[in-house]
């Protein structure tokens, strides 16, 4: 077999990585706990996923144009704390509706640091996590605060049989698969990521698509707050703390790239069903407690190892189509 066919090969399977892996966790914990693999607990890991899948979709927007975006852990925390001291008892559209804005305007500040100042989005979205965590602190007096009892009920609250803040999930995700297969913008931002210089040749707005992935991640950041707020009913100081890196991670298990261009909408649920199987699994083991941020790590770690072998192992399946393409010498 060549050597170009067991590289396209592998690539594949990487492609696919992401559901093997999910299903390799899903049998290894199944073997070791009956309590795995029941309707009750497959329907507690999405509700647990709910509130990351929506972090990290909005997290998948920016890295598909070859940013990163660390505030979104302090949007979350912030998006929470302003809905607890400021609309407690309104009616829920209210609450979605105010948890969105905070996120929409942390998000386009963001933006504006990026594009118009032309920051770093690692140095810009690090200083404004500081800044975002800093206000919550501040506002709630490092306190912890109650959800109140209407958006507590949204928590266990269920719709068609289904909980509602699974619909939530889905609602982002719908609005994701929008934006990214059904409108021009999608392709703007894989082109943004894959070339930037040649999306600015094309034509391609970057300024104004760049600016709106971190509006719709703080948009989102600030509903996965609110859903997270619903599920635990009190936020604290540690509210939303290292759900960048979750967020980054589930993304990047999911296939989607750190060096941009490339991705799907699907990846980041799936890399977020698997840590929360992860942790789901090893709370049914009674596993040690501080082996959990070690299991992250490692998750994480896996992720980036596989981002990079992807990344790796495309290059070189296209350094071979571009050799194939040149004009044989004369």
């Amino acid at each position: 077999m060549k050597t170009e066919s067991i590289v396209q090969i592998l690539n594949r399977v990487l492609r696919w990585s992401p559901l093997l892996f999910l299903c390799v966790v899903a049998i290894v914990f199944t073997i070791l706990t009956r309590r795995f693999f029941t309707i009750s607990n497959i329907q507690a890991i999405f509700v647990q996923s709910s509130w990351l899948a929506l972090v990290a979709l909005g997290m998948n927007f920016v890295l598909l144009t070859a940013g990163v975006d660390l505030s979104v852990g302090a949007i979350m925390y912030l998006a929470a704390v302003t809905v607890s001291l400021a609309v407690p008892t309104a009616p829920v559209w209210v609450v979605v509706l105010v948890a969105m804005l905070v996120g929409a305007v942390f998000g386009s500040a963001n933006g504006l640091f990026i594009v118009r100042l032309g920051i770093p989005p690692f140095i810009a979205t690090l200083a404004t996590a500081f800044i975002g965590r800093g206000l919550g602190l501040f506002f709630s007096a490092a306190q912890a605060l109650d959800a109140g009892a209407r958006l507590a009920a949204v928590g266990r609250g269920s719709w068609l049989g289904i909980p509602v803040v699974i619909w939530f999930a889905a609602a982002g995700l719908l609005v994701s698969l929008t934006l990214m297969r059904a409108l021009e913008f999608g392709s703007f931002v894989q082109a943004i990521g894959a070339d930037h210089e040649g999306a600015r040749r094309a034509g391609v707005p970057i300024t104004r698509v760049t600016w709106s992935v971190y509006v719709l991640a703080g948009a989102f950041a600030g509903i996965g707050g609110l859903i997270s707020l619903a599920q635990t009913a009190s936020v604290s100081p540690a509210f939303g703390l290292n759900a960048e890196f979750l967020a980054i991670s589930a993304a990047v298990l999911g296939g989607t790239s750190l060096f941009g261009g490339r991705g799907n909408v699907w990846g980041p649920i799936v890399g977020v069903v698997l840590i929360t199987t992860v942790q789901d699994g090893m709370a049914l083991i009674n596993a040690n407690p501080y082996a959990y941020p070690v299991t992250t790590g490692i998750v994480i770690f896996i992720a980036v190892a596989l981002d990079s072998l992807r990344s790796s192992l495309t290059a070189r399946v296209e350094r071979k189509r571009i050799r194939a393409l040149e004009p044989a010498s004369a």
